[in-house]
This record gives structure tokens, C-alpha cells and sequence, in this order.
């Protein structure tokens, strides 16, 4: 395709890393097919473009920040509000360019991008950073949601949703192989064939370049044996008690842990670990705080678990590595995503679920990761591994999930030839 006239697409994420990594990964692909992108970023998270800039040069930012009272809160119905005020300096950005985008991919958070997108004359595909379940799922709810007059905040967010629905395409960050079913029943639920699962997109993206594991950690884990390493990570929940409970398990157990926190210790708020407890794990334990180099961690041959609180990046990086899964769900799509993993696909054990309120037996889960680790995980793990090869076949020429991602990109060279 030549880069003179390559189709240009518009992609809208939102700013939590959970959903912009994604479709950053999206992008890299996305261009490596001839197309011409341009990512909305904030100053604040311009820094997680520079790899895929300094990558791919048909890759652009548009820097756009947000006004100061609508700057985003802890509240995700806040955030939402907030890039709903980008919407005029969008509009006014892809009237002003010699080659407005052809079509906008925008998170489904950001369902007001429907009526940007109908504004400029072009198709708006939601992107779904988890599969297609939860997607069909969020369909059912916000349709038979009730409304809430004189709340302007949720009045927003239901419009938003129900835009989703209305919305031209879907794209969904999972593979056939694993929720295949539920893309199918979107195509049905919306009345049309524009379903494109393309996952995992983490396989062959381009992440923010961060420290790897450090030879500390990495010479650890080259030191244990294959599959004995439980990996525990429940990315950013800050539940004491589960923390507590999560240390107790593994220091009875007797296994060998890599355990990533969120953050260190504060003087604040002090640490949420058991006085003594590293000391105590030491030598058959690592304890790191702050961002890991998680896909790193998983895909080395010492790991042969992973705890996980069941967010959908953490569960494809999980299956793609080929390791057994304990499924510990604690809020929104986590519970359906440990139903798919633990019900559907047999790939998962549930240890516990949900938060602060809901812990397991300290005994009872000290004894699942006992079984996990020194079963390689049973039928369940070869399940998984099965799952694992289907997950990387997907991405691969020929795959399912490389096919659909040619075909919504001739979708994209249909809608340009029309322009």
C-alpha cells in the first residue's frame, strides 16, 4: 500500500494502562498494515507512545490535554465526564487536516466518540481492551439500566454505553479459541458481521520501555526448576486483608513465590505484609513493588502459576504464557472473565472471590497452590497450555485472529476508496 495515500484512522484511548497499552498494541499493528495512525495522548501519558512512535513512523500523536477542571478523579465515571470534553478540539483538529481520519477506534469508555464520529461523516468502532463476554454482557446491562434523573454524571455514562451498541464495528482484544461463542453472539445481538477479535495484541506489541527483571530476579528464577515458581500479582488492588491472607498461604505452603505490589511502603501507610515475612520467605521468595515486567515473568520457564485477580490483560498474558491459572476475581469484568476461565474453558481454579470483604482459608488456599505447582497443574494445566498454543496460533499468519485483523483493515481501505 503506498504511504501516500494510506488510509488514516483515528484511535481514542482511554488513559488508564489497562485499556491505552491495548490499543497502543493495536496501533503497531494497525501500521505495520500500510495504515497512517494517529493516537490521542495527554501530556501526562505522552511517554507511553515514544516506543511505538520511534517504531513506526506512520504512527502520529495528537496532544491534546485535558481542560483543568475536567481533569480526571479515582471515580472511572469522572474520567469518562472529563474526556467527553475533548470532544470540540477533536472535531475542530480533523476538520482543520488535509486528510481527516477515515474512521475513529475509540475505547468504550468513550462512547460520545459515536457523535464525534457521525459529526465528521465517518464509522466509529468501539475497542474492547477485554473479549467478547464481558462485551456482550455490558450490551444486556446498560440496555434494561434504569435511568437516574438529576444525576447528569450517570445520565452521561449510560448514553455512552447505549452508543456503544449503536456504534459501526466492534473490536475485541481476545481470539476465537477462547471466547469465540461470544463473538459470535455479538455479531448476532448487533445485527451485523463487524466483530473483529485480534487478540492477544500484547504478543507482538509495542509496550512502554521499562526496566526488565533486573539480574537479580531473573538470576532467581533461572535458579529454580522448571514450573515451581508461583507468580502472585493482583495489579493495582490494595486490599489489606487479601494481602495478609495471600502471605500466609504462601509462607505455609512451603513454595517458591514471585510476588509483585503495587507500590512500596509509605510512611503513610506503612506495608501491607506480615512483620517478618520476607525474612521469613527468603531465598524462596521475591517480593517486588512497583511496575514488573510481567509478561517477562510469566513466559520464563521457572513460573509454572500465576494468582491473579482475573483482569483480562493479566489472564491473556497468563494463557499466552502457557501456566495454570488460580482465579481470585474482585470487582467488574474480573467475575465474568473467572466464570470464562474457570467454568467455560477448565483452564482456571477459583481460590476465592471478591475483596477486602471475601478471603479464603488461609489453609485452603495454602493447599491450592500446593496441588497447583506440584500437579504442573493437572488436566487443567494441560488444558491451559493447550489454550496457550491456540492463543500465539491465533496471531500468526493464517491465524483466526490475524485474519480478522486483515479483514477490518479492508474495511479500512473500502471506506478510504469512498473519500
Amino acid at each position: 500500500m503506498s504511504r501516500t495515500c494510506a488510509p488514516h484512522v483515528l484511535l481514542l484511548p482511554h488513559p488508564l494502562s489497562g485499556h491505552m497499552l491495548p490499543l497502543l498494541d493495536l496501533a503497531h499493528h494497525l501500521s505495520l498494515r500500510g495504515l497512517t495512525i494517529t493516537v490521542h495522548s495527554t501530556p501526562e501519558n505522552l511517554p507511553n507512545l515514544h516506543p511505538l512512535i520511534s517504531s513506526s513512523p506512520t504512527v502520529h500523536p495528537l496532544l491534546l490535554p485535558l481542560p483543568v477542571q475536567s481533569q480526571p478523579s479515582n471515580d472511572f465515571r469522572d474520567t469518562m465526564v472529563a474526556m467527553g470534553s475533548l470532544h470540540a478540539p477533536i472535531l475542530e483538529w480533523a476538520k482543520a487536516h488535509s486528510a481527516p481520519p477515515v474512521l475513529i477506534v475509540s475505547d468504550f469508555f468513550l462512547g460520545w466518540t459515536r457523535r464525534l464520529a457521525e459529526e465528521l461523516g465517518v464509522p466509529r468502532v468501539v475497542f474492547s481492551p477485554s473479549g467478547a463476554l464481558p462485551q456482550a454482557l455490558n450490551h444486556c446491562l446498560w440496555r434494561e439500566m434504569p435511568e437516574r434523573e438529576g444525576d447528569p454524571v450517570s445520565e452521561f455514562v449510560k448514553k455512552g454505553m447505549l452508543d456503544n451498541v449503536a456504534s459501526w464495528g466492534v473490536i475485541v482484544n481476545s481470539f476465537k479459541g477462547m471466547d469465540g461463542m461470544y463473538v459470535d453472539h455479538l455479531r448476532r445481538d448487533l445485527g451485523h458481521d463487524r466483530v473483529w477479535a485480534v487478540g492477544p495484541l500484547s504478543v507482538a506489541g509495542v509496550r512502554p520501555e521499562r526496566a526488565g527483571l533486573g539480574q537479580d530476579v531473573k538470576g532467581w528464577l533461572d535458579g529454580c526448576p522448571v514450573g515451581s515458581v508461583v507468580y502472585v500479582c493482583f495489579g493495582s488492588m490494595k486490599k489489606l486483608f487479601a494481602h495478609q491472607t495471600v502471605a500466609a498461604a504462601l509462607e505455609e505452603s512451603g513454595v517458591r513465590f514471585l510476588w509483585a505490589l503495587k507500590a512500596a511502603p509509605t510512611a503513610s501507610n506503612g506495608d501491607s505484609l506480615p512483620d517478618g515475612f520476607e525474612k521469613r520467605t527468603a531465598g524462596r521468595g521475591v517480593v517486588m513493588r512497583g511496575w514488573v515486567a510481567q509478561v517477562e515473568i510469566l513466559r520464563h520457564d521457572a513460573v509454572g502459576v500465576f494468582l491473579t485477580h482475573c483482569g483480562w490483560n493479566s489472564i491473556l498474558e497468563g494463557i499466552a504464557a502457557g501456566v495454570s491459572l488460580l482465579a481470585w476475581p474482585m470487582t467488574a469484568d474480573q467475575f465474568y472473565n473467572a466464570r470464562l476461565l474457570v467454568e467455560e474453558l477448565g483452564v482456571a481454579v477459583r481460590v476465592c472471590e471478591g475483596g477486602e470483604e471475601s478471603v479464603p482459608e488461609v489453609g485452603e488456599l495454602a493447599e491450592k497452590v500446593k496441588e497447583a505447582v506440584s500437579e504442573g497443574g493437572g488436566e487443567m494445566g494441560v488444558r491451559g497450555r493447550e489454550l496457550g498454543r491456540k492463543a500465539l496460533e491465533a496471531v500468526e499468519v493464517g491465524g483466526s485472529s490475524y485474519g480478522d485483523l486483515d479483514g477490518f483493515v479492508g474495511e479500512v481501505v473500502k471506506l478510504h476508496c469512498l473519500t
